[in-house]
């Protein structure tokens, strides 16, 4: 459905109501820890085989949180929240979110969401997509070989699975995923949806113009189809056939999804095969993955999808907080008066109404006779 600009408000204050009846919030812990991925390496500028990823979650009584931010230490461009690095964990197992950054981003662009779901109960796991992120120079690879952001989901799931600190935490039968622009088309891959990138040339082929198609502020030079083009090489070949194949997370419940682009990558049978609801949170001047071809395509073919639409939010209100200095020195991330903090409330609110729902506890009550 489209919130317009009254409802907004109504949504907003629905939400600090439902946070000043719900319990007091948790202090959040964060930890970074690093595992291996299969095919890190061939997107990897340095052909580091690593995946890094971030896990936020409440911590144990008596931890202390520092502000996060982005940046030189002495002049920061994002502020992200604040949480206690490396803090115990709070006992029990909790249900868990898998997070995917958008092209160019990173796990910790995407904090502000991590732990503001952390601080309401969930444990969530963040990665930063190898030769994708902001972290480290971009690559082609990294920027073609989009399905592999699936398969870094896993490989981050797993190995916090088998972390001595967090591993029982972990409750993967109450899983969910979520993810902003590039890392919305990740949540669909992890959902069960698979690639066909025939099905996204063709898109592109006649729709040129289209925002996804164009180049983008993080790989300016080409377009998606130079990009294709200059990716069929023999050492991507192997990689490159593996596109179609089934990359889903096993046991995700539900997907939250924020301004998600790429979403032409899938055709409308494998957007219509979603078993699981999908919340779609979308701005109507987002010109980067325009609304049309992408979010409400899916809202029209997903089963169980519902969808909000943000008047006068773009695309990048859903990365971390511009700080001054950010909306200064980042003008095409930052814009001066762009309602970010809006953003940001609606989304957290959007995607504890739809985790909520579906990762709620089963009953293991039994039945009366």
């Amino acid at each position: 459905m489209r919130v317009p600009a009254r409802c907004l408000t109504l949504l907003l204050c629905l939400a600090s109501a439902h946070a000043l009846a719900a319990p007091a919030p948790a202090v959040v812990g964060e930890r970074h820890g690093q595992t291996r991925s299969a095919s890190a390496a061939v997107r990897d500028a340095a052909q580091h085989d690593g995946l890094r990823y971030t896990v936020w979650y409440p911590a144990a009584p008596g931890a202390r949180e520092q502000p996060i931010t982005i940046g030189p230490p002495d002049a920061p461009l994002f502020n992200v929240g604040s949480a206690a690095v490396d803090a115990p964990i709070a006992p029990g197992a909790l249900p868990t979110l898998l997070l995917s950054h958008g092209n160019g981003g990173s796990a910790r662009m995407m904090g502000w969401f991590g732990i503001a779901m952390a601080r309401a109960g969930y444990l969530v796991i963040a990665v930063d997509h190898p030769g994708n992120n902001g972290v480290e120079p971009m690559t082609l690879a990294g920027s073609i070989l989009i399905w592999e952001r699936a398969e870094d989901l896993k490989a981050a799931l797993a190995a916090v699975q088998a972390d001595p600190q967090l591993g029982a935490h972990v409750d993967a039968t109450r899983l969910g995923v979520a993810g902003f622009s590039a890392g919305g088309f990740t949540a669909l891959a992890a959902a069960g949806a698979r690639v066909d990138m025939a099905h996204l040339l063709a898109f592109c082929r006649a729709s040129p113009d289209d925002g996804v198609c164009q180049p983008q502020l993080e790989m300016p030079a080409s377009t998606l189809q130079a990009r294709i083009d200059a990716a069929a090489t023999p050492a991507l070949a192997p990689y490159m056939a593996q596109a179609g194949d089934d990359h889903r997370v096993p046991g995700v419940r539900a997907a939250f999804l924020m301004a998600p682009a790429i979403v032409q990558a899938f055709t409308p049978a494998q957007l219509r095969a979603l078993p699981q609801p999908v919340s779609i949170l979308l701005g109507d001047a987002d010109v980067v993955a325009p609304p049309s071809t992408n979010g409400e395509v899916l809202a029209a073919l997903a089963p169980q999808a519902t969808l909000r639409t943000l008047p006068g939010v773009g695309h990048y209100e859903f990365l971390a907080a511009c700080t001054p200095l950010g909306r200064q020195r980042l003008a095409a991330l930052c814009p001066p008066e762009a309602p970010q903090a809006a953003a940001h409330a609606a989304a957290i609110a959007q995607a504890l109404q739809v985790f909520g729902q579906a990762l709620a506890p089963v009953s293991s009550t039994p039945a009366t006779r």
